[in-house]
C-alpha cells in the first residue's frame, strides 16, 4: 500500500483540510469541509480496499473535529471572557 493514497482523493484532500483546520481563523473555513471529506473517504476505502487512504480519512475527521472545537473556544473566549475585561 502506498503511504499517499492517490486512489483516495476526499482522504487525502479531508487530510490537509484537517490539518489546516488547528491554524487560527483558517479552521473556520477547512473544519467542516475535512470532517465531510474524511467520511466520504472512509466509505470509498471500505467500497474499494484497492483505493486505500482509511487512516488518511479517520485523521481527517479526528483533525477537523479538533480544528472546529478550539475554533469555537476560540470564539467564546474573546466573544465572552475578553469583553468582559474591558467594560467599566
Amino acid at each position: 500500500m502506498p503511504i499517499i493514497p492517490t486512489g483516495n482523493p476526499p482522504a487525502l484532500i479531508g487530510y490537509y483540510l484537517g490539518v489546516a483546520s488547528l491554524i487560527p481563523l483558517v479552521g473556520i473555513l477547512t473544519g467542516l469541509p475535512a470532517i465531510i471529506l474524511g467520511g466520504v473517504g472512509i466509505s470509498k476505502a471500505k467500497a474499494n480496499s484497492s483505493a486505500g487512504g482509511m487512516g488518511h480519512a479517520i485523521t481527517a475527521i479526528v483533525l477537523g473535529l479538533i480544528g472546529v472545537l478550539v475554533q469555537v473556544g476560540i470564539f467564546l473566549f474573546f466573544g465572552t471572557v475578553v469583553p468582559s475585561e474591558f467594560s467599566l
